[in-house]
């Protein structure tokens, strides 16, 4: 039988939060995939901000364990819904094949042209940016993997592929002016 931990005031906060995480992690994980339409690893990215959110207000959390719960699940519906608006406002994600790829004696002009100039604008990103797009789009890793082998959060991640390809396209577009 599992013992459910006991929240004690005259305990670390990193103690309180393990409790927390112990107490009510397993079903605030559940209700999230719910919201994420069964996707775990967005549940998973979820119920961590959820979880930091309540380190960052930790003596906003209610000392009842009910009343922590609900407290928990609201910040986590929240987090759900300002995700989900934040993905409706981000423009689609493209994914490039070969960003390094070298012109080859059969390419026609334009391609010689067109893989210069996203050769030049890959060139112009800053190094995490290129090293995000090298990971996610021409070794194929995903997300996850992707932080974990750059030992990055993964919204750290998130962020660098959206502004990357924003630079990418914005150098592209300045090319052919």
């Amino acid at each position: 039988m599992l013992e459910t931990p006991v929240r004690r005031p005259d305990r670390t906060r990193a103690d309180q939060l393990a409790d927390l995480y112990a107490l009510h992690g397993p079903p605030i994980r559940n209700f999230l995939t719910r919201l994420a339409g069964g996707s775990v690893e967005q549940a998973e990215d979820l119920l961590q901000e959820t979880m930091m959110r309540a380190w960052r207000h930790l003596d906003s959390v209610p000392r009842d364990d009910e009343e922590a719960r609900r407290w928990l699940y609201t910040v986590a519906r929240r987090i759900t819904v300002d995700a989900v608006r934040r993905r409706k406002n981000r423009p689609v994600e493209v994914f490039l094949s070969d960003l390094e790829k070298t012109p080859h004696y059969d390419d026609t002009a334009d391609e010689v042209i067109a893989s210069t100039a996203l050769n030049h604008a890959f060139t112009m990103l800053t190094d995490p940016h290129r090293e995000v797009l090298r990971e996610l789009h021409l070794r194929g890793r995903s997300m996850e993997e992707t932080a974990r082998r750059l030992d990055v959060p993964m919204g750290t991640i998130r962020s660098r592929a959206y502004y990357a390809i924003r630079a990418l396209r914005a150098g592209l577009n300045s090319h052919d002016h």
